[in-house]
């Protein structure tokens, strides 16, 4: 029979920074309706704490906790704050759901915004 181990000789597990930022990018392309011709699909920075070994406490994320910078390229004209709010709640949701980790901040930042009209008089079909 193995010996138990104490807890505080466990190892920890921590997940990386890439890994959180392919979680929130495609959790923002997930609420983000399409991506506009032309442009790219959203794309996130993670900043992540660990939790210190075994201060979790109860209802607390056990992997420590994530900000993240998310950019996005959006069709004009929209409701830009919709979409914004969108994206922010889809983030911190999928993150911890799938990351174990607490989201206190997601930062949405608008690269680009695409117009038809502009896409139309770019091929020569201004009114």
């Amino acid at each position: 029979m193995a010996a138990q181990v104490a807890p505080g000789e466990r190892g920890a597990t921590r997940i990386a920074d890439r890994v959180v930022a392919k979680i929130a990018a495609r959790a923002a392309r997930e609420a983000v309706p399409a991506v506009p011709d032309g442009g790219s699909p959203p794309h996130a920075t993670v900043s992540v704490a660990p939790q210190a070994s075994g201060s979790a406490g109860a209802g607390e994320a056990p992997f420590g906790t994530a900000r993240i910078r998310v950019s996005l390229e959006l069709d004009y004209p929209c409701d830009i704050g919709r979409q914004c709010g969108a994206v922010r709640h889809q983030v911190a949701q999928r993150v911890r759901a799938l990351a174990g980790m607490d989201v206190p901040e997601v930062v949405v930042q608008v690269e680009r915004l695409h117009s038809a009209r502009t896409r139309a008089a770019a091929q020569g079909r201004t009114r």
